[in-house]
């Protein structure tokens, strides 16, 4: 396991004790999985440590929300997609993955910001039906703006694979051959 990493800025510590429970050293108590989701809600920076070992084990807490948010109600992550993601452990593709799937979560971050404030016009006063209305006109709306850029990602990244296997080829003309040290007297 990998040894804590101190982070720019870090100043909430939990720490995993063998009895499983978990500390926070910010407010000298035993939190849960709940507490630390709610750490996560609200974009506050954290680590997990063993309090043992020191080894980093904030990555494992975060999977284990997940896994508990996927059980408990209506998943994001479907039985295919997860299959995918599984497929791609040990691939050589693997690298790649982990960064396009982090780009593409940040492009939905950023539409969902982008819409979030152009919806602030509705106003703070206004009835939860308006609310309501609003963000079942934006669930489609997303969908389809998150359809239209994943559909426009696969186009790039089937022209890019396109164009690598392209450069191969063009390389193919040239008589590479071994180098020597050889000088040739004629």
């Amino acid at each position: 396991m990998a040894t804590r990493a101190k982070r720019a800025g870090e100043d909430r510590l939990i720490k995993k004790y063998p009895n499983r429970r978990l500390y926070d050293t910010k407010t000298s108590a035993y939190v849960t999985l709940s507490d630390i989701k709610n750490l996560v809600m609200t974009g506050e920076v954290f680590s997990v440590v063993d309090a043992k070992t020191e080894d980093d084990l904030t990555r494992n807490i975060l999977l284990q929300i997940i896994l508990e948010e996927e059980a408990g109600g209506a998943p994001v992550f479907s039985t295919q997609m997860l299959s995918q993601i599984i497929r791609f452990y040990g691939n050589s593709m693997q690298g790649l993955m982990g960064t396009y799937l982090e780009k593409t979560m940040q492009s939905f971050v950023d539409i969902h910001h982008k819409l979030g404030d152009q919806s602030q016009g509705v106003g703070a006063g206004s009835s939860p039906e308006a609310w309501a209305k609003m963000m079942s006109l934006q669930n489609p709306l997303m969908q389809g703006l998150m359809g239209s850029y994943m559909d426009q990602s696969k186009e790039l990244f089937v022209k890019m694979q396109e164009q690598m296997q392209g450069s191969q080829s063009l390389f193919g003309g040239f008589p590479f051959t071994a180098h020597t040290n050889k000088t040739e007297k004629e």
